[in-house]
């Protein structure tokens, strides 16, 4: 019973992760030359290490594939860098000098959760080939076991996720939007969706050829 439940939940967790746009802005003042930004400092806002390089890695893998060059925030600022945050100025020269035009961050704004109760499962199939049907004792050792899976409780998260896109020489925003992902599981699943989903909506939004 305990395997049938957990079996559940992982097929739960793996299956249902989904991360869509929930909401998008693009600064009315942008032209559209703002395409012509090639140079992205991508910076992945978390003090968690791993976190930081794997979401940086997996954004520029995603703008490689139009030609972007990428540079990460992790190759340019220590570690725990937002421990001793440096200068405005510092920061900027920092990013200006490394040739960037436009800088990429993401962020974690809220994550919420939501516990549920699961119903547990019966089955029926009184097909008389089948070799449990030949004595009341064959039937009942076989479906006494497996007839009937517990509920259980799973606990749904949701993770939203703003994105801004800023011109690294004014610091202007240009475009921002925010995504929700639900159950995402693990990081590389999570990963696996971010991504995309959110080159996707630059390249509908202008921002991207």
């Amino acid at each position: 019973m305990l395997i049938v439940a957990l079996t559940g939940l992982i097929l739960l967790f793996a299956c249902t992760s989904t991360t869509h746009i929930t909401g998008a802005w693009k600064n009315p003042e942008v032209k559209p030359a703002a395409q012509g930004y090639d140079n992205i400092f991508v910076a992945a806002m978390s003090r968690n290490v791993n976190v930081r390089t794997q979401v940086e890695n997996a954004l520029a893998a995603a703008l490689s594939t139009y030609d972007k060059r990428t540079l990460k925030s992790i190759d340019y600022f220590a570690p725990r860098f937002q421990e001793t945050l440096p200068s405005r100025e510092a920061m900027l020269q920092k990013i200006r000098t490394a040739g960037a035009d436009a800088i990429l961050t993401t962020s974690l704004i809220d994550k919420q959760s939501e516990t549920r109760y699961v119903p547990g499962t019966a089955g029926y199939a009184p097909v008389p080939a089948f070799g449990w049907y030949r004595g009341f004792y064959a039937y009942y050792a076989h479906w006494y076991p497996v007839m009937y899976s517990p509920g259980y409780y799973v606990t749904d998260k949701t993770y939203f996720i703003e994105t801004n896109l800023y011109d690294a020489d004014s610091e202007q925003l240009l475009w921002s939007a925010q995504t929700e992902t639900v159950n995402p599981g693990s990081l590389d699943r999570f990963l696996q969706d971010y991504p995309e989903a959110v080159l996707t909506q630059m390249k509908r939004d202008g921002l991207l050829r």
